[in-house]
Formats: C-alpha cells, structure tokens, sequence
C-alpha cells in the first residue's frame, strides 16, 4: 500500500473525521513473539511455548501478546502516512481506548487502519493529534485491537 503523503499540519486538519489510510501488512512470526516476551519478561506458555499451545490453547496455537500488537503502532503509522512538515520531536501521549478484541496467532500478518479524530493546538509549539488504530488480522473477521492513540507533536 503506498504511504499517503500529508504536506502540513493544515491538511491533516482538514482530514479530521476521516479514514486517512491503511498500513503494510506486517507478520508477527513466533520469532517476533519470543523476543517480545523476553524484552517484557512476559513468557507465559500461551505465547512461547508452541507445542503446549497447540495440544492446550483454546486458540490452537500460540498467540502473540496484546500489547505486542499495540507495540506495532509506530510502524503501522510510519507505513500508513508521512507528514511532510518536519517537526522538532513527536511524542506518544497515551491512549483514551483501548480494547484487544481477537488473539493475533503466530505467523499471522496484521496491518492498521487509521482514522483521524482530532488535531489540536498545545501548549510549547505543539500538536496533539488522535488517531482510531483499528488492526486487521488477515482472514479474520474481528480485528485484533482498537485503540484510539494520541500523539504530539512540537515544532
């Protein structure tokens, strides 16, 4: 999917309310999964453990973690669009939802589709931007997450 080119601030204002674009499909191999959980110390068997996984878990396998998949964002983002307006520094700011709706399992490929809530100005120069991030499992019917992401971003 080709990234959508944004000239400034004042477009992405006037795309307030839209689906803005679609990311790359990005796979999240077991490979991915066991680094995740040793970088967050998190090694429960539904995730690292794949024989156990496929003879014991409800998902038939195993599943990457939650917030592995939340973990994708910057790369979701930087795939989707491209502000052409150069900034100082961008931030993340938070979250205000946040809901892991189906289990992502290993070798599976998710990609983001994102829609733009708000822009507004903020204090020091800035921008706080809202973006729904709703991550599609290929060949699933439910996504994987839906959060709504808030960056800022500091001229």
């Amino acid at each position: 999917m080709p990234v959508r080119e944004i000239e400034d601030i004042e477009e992405l204002k006037g795309l307030v309310g839209e689906d803005v674009s679609t990311s790359d499909w990005v796979e999240v191999t077991q490979e991915m999964i066991n680094k995740f959980a040793d970088a967050t110390l998190d090694h429960q068997w539904i995730h690292i453990d794949v024989e156990r996984a496929k003879k014991e878990s409800p998902f038939g396998g195993p599943i990457g973690h939650g917030y592995l998949t939340l973990s994708l964002f910057p790369h979701i983002m930087a795939t989707a669009y491209t502000l052409k307006q150069k900034f100082k520094l961008g931030v993340n700011y938070g979250l205000n939802k946040l809901r892991f709706m189906s289990p992502v399992p290993a070798g599976a490929r998710v990609r983001g589709h994102i829609k733009l809530l708000n822009v507004m100005e903020v204090k020091n120069d800035g921008y706080q931007i809202e973006w729904q991030v709703t991550v599609e499992i290929e060949g699933h019917d439910k996504p994987a997450c839906v959060a709504q992401a808030v960056y800022r971003s500091y001229a």
